[in-house]
């Protein structure tokens, strides 16, 4: 037992420093969430203290806030899931071979991934003395907690304060705006933001913006042609 307890307490502390820069943005992020929950759209306290740790989506946490307080449609909510979160396909098989040794915390590891714990559990060698399978799951545990810390205390906090919030559900939209024009500023060629951009205008020019159902077309659009361009793509930026 105390064999076991110091092989742990090893591979937590050789984990823990790595997982310092996540700590920072998820506890921002974290909060930001729980704010937003309790703040505008009027969610107890506690939900998303639950849902980040029953769900733990990130992105598609703040996604499922506008889905839940409208009409809910169980086959769209699926559908924006499988969307936002199909990158999550190619984690799953890049991991199989450094999972596979895991036993019993394997399905911990695997719920767990997100793509800062996929970026640290997929490049990083523990030290020669850490246990590698216990390394991985503190990383993966820290930056789980990291998220559940900061939603719930900005769930905690938004249902303090009382303000007038009228117009602050736009939050979603500055943020998703603040990641594309950081993609757009690391691009050397802006053919796929374009891409996207276009497909998206398309879409909502057939369909509407009623109900928000071109967004489903427009990701479908955008993924099928990002896959079938995508020799093209990378010629290019390879360039």
């Amino acid at each position: 037992m105390n064999s076991t307890k110091a092989i742990r307490r090893a591979a937590l502390k050789a984990a823990f420093p790595h997982t310092l820069p996540i700590m920072a943005g998820f506890l921002f992020l974290g909060t930001s969430y729980g704010i937003l929950s309790s703040l505008v759209y009027r969610f107890p306290w506690y939900f998303p203290m639950i849902t980040s740790v029953c769900v733990f989506a990130g992105s598609m946490e703040f996604v499922a806030l506008n889905l839940l307080s409208g009409a809910f449609s169980p086959l769209h909510a699926l559908v924006m899931t499988l969307m936002v979160n199909a990158r999550h396909l190619f984690y799953g098989l890049t991991m199989l071979d450094k999972y596979k040794p895991v036993k019993r915390r394997k399905g911990y590891l695997i719920f767990g991934l997100c793509d800062e714990t996929f970026s640290l559990n997929v490049t990083l060698e523990p030290p020669m003395d850490v246990d590698r399978n216990w390394f991985m799951y503190y990383i993966t545990l820290l930056d789980q907690s990291y998220w559940v810390t900061g939603a719930t205390l900005g769930g905690i906090f938004g249902s303090l304060i009382h303000l007038d919030v009228k117009g602050l559900e736009f939050v979603m939209t500055a943020l998703l705006l603040v990641i594309f024009l950081e993609n757009w500023m690391k691009e050397t060629k802006h053919t796929s933001s374009l891409l996207g951009l276009g497909l998206t205008a398309l879409s909502l020019a057939v369909f509407g913006p009623a109900d928000n159902l071109f967004v489903i077309p427009a990701m479908a659009a955008i993924i099928a042609a990002l896959a079938l361009l995508r020799r093209p793509l990378e010629g290019g930026e390879a360039r």
